[in-house]
């Protein structure tokens, strides 16, 4: 019988080439486990490795301060590491929330913000420094406060209807402080400017503590922050509390009004709290620190401690802070466009 030897040296090389191919793919699948089961060994370890960084954009003592120190207290206690709380102030949050932007996603920075700077950065800016979702790993909304309407005791204003008769009477004579553009401060009078059809002066500033500052010296005649940071004024009578801009009265000002309670339901201003990672943080670590936030929220001690704060409690699921977020550069982007307000 007649051997056909260069048929069977074909058939033994591509034999051979196949065997190769598939120990190849073998090695690419083990060293795939591998990697995988190291990445998941570190989602595991985490947060023990080093301290985690809650990157806090503002500077320290601001009505955000007591909240994020709380949070990285618990957060310590629920998943063991140490979580340090670290100010980093400047244009109007976008320095702070910047930087963790551009961080490892190794769950080692976060960030801790809130409404006015998530939101103006996508409605304000006409350069972006960032965008809340598609830089970021929204992780949970913690808590939220109202915004209050407030004007100086001085003015014979003792009611919502009283500030916009006097509004429209007196147009472009009332000066309302903020603590910069597109922060809730701002945005909160907007909306009421557009809701009562009013004209007002915005007059910027840096700080809660330089407005309060202009608003006792009477250059200032509004303003519409978060409760905390006008209560102490409002409580020894320099300041007159018209309106909560919410449904639900606040443990902070239980005697003021809800602007629904005067049959403006929606004229609605609330400052959110959140927790955020840098984009491709692993969801391990993600679901992680979703979980602790929603256990530390359900805590009777922690509820109460955020409602002598004036705070609301939040949590849910990351894509459902993601489908609010995006609710909320809709109905914002709306009033910024009203305001005219633009930052290059």
């Amino acid at each position: 019988m007649n051997h056909d030897v260069s048929k069977y040296k074909k058939l033994g090389d591509s034999m051979k080439f196949l065997f190769s191919r598939i120990k190849g793919l073998v090695a690419t699948i083990l060293g795939l486990t591998v990697a995988l089961s190291g990445f998941s060994a570190f989602a595991q370890a985490w947060p023990t490795a080093k301290p985690v960084k809650i990157i806090l954009p503002s500077a320290p003592g601001g009505s955000s301060d007591p909240l994020a120190r709380m949070m990285a207290e618990e957060l310590g206690r629920t998943l063991g590491g140490n979580f340090i709380v670290e100010n980093r102030p400047g244009a109007n949050g976008n320095i702070g929330a910047s930087l963790v932007a551009k961080a490892d996603p190794d769950g080692y920075t976060i960030l801790f913000s809130w409404t006015g700077t998530l939101i103006s950065a996508v409605t304000m800016y006409k350069t972006r420094p960032f965008h809340p979702v598609t830089d970021f790993e929204p992780i949970v909304l913690i808590g939220s406060i109202p915004n209050v309407i407030t004007v100086d005791a001085r003015l014979p204003i003792k009611t919502l209807n009283d500030l916009t008769e006097y509004a429209k009477k007196n147009p472009n004579k009332i000066n309302f402080g903020s603590t910069g553009s597109g922060s809730s401060w701002h945005l909160a009078a907007e909306l009421y400017k557009k809701t009562m059809d009013v004209k007002m002066v915005h007059v910027p500033y840096t700080s809660p503590a330089a407005v309060n500052k202009d608003l006792i010296g009477g250059d200032l005649q509004a303003v519409f922050p978060g409760t905390m940071a006008v209560s102490a004024l409002v409580k020894d009578g320099r300041l007159r509390a018209l309106a909560v801009m919410s449904d639900t009265r606040t443990s902070v000002m239980p005697d003021v009004p809800t602007t629904k309670e005067l049959g403006f339901p929606e004229l609605q201003s609330t400052t959110w709290f959140a927790f955020l990672a840098p984009k491709g943080t692993s969801k391990e670590i993600v679901q992680k620190l979703n979980q602790a936030v929603n256990t530390i929220l359900a805590k009777p001690e922690v509820r109460q401690r955020m409602s002598n704060l004036g705070y609301a409690q939040l949590g849910g699921t990351s894509k459902q802070f993601t489908d609010y977020m995006g609710e909320e550069i809709k109905k914002w982007g709306s009033i910024v466009e009203f305001s005219g307000a633009k930052i290059d």
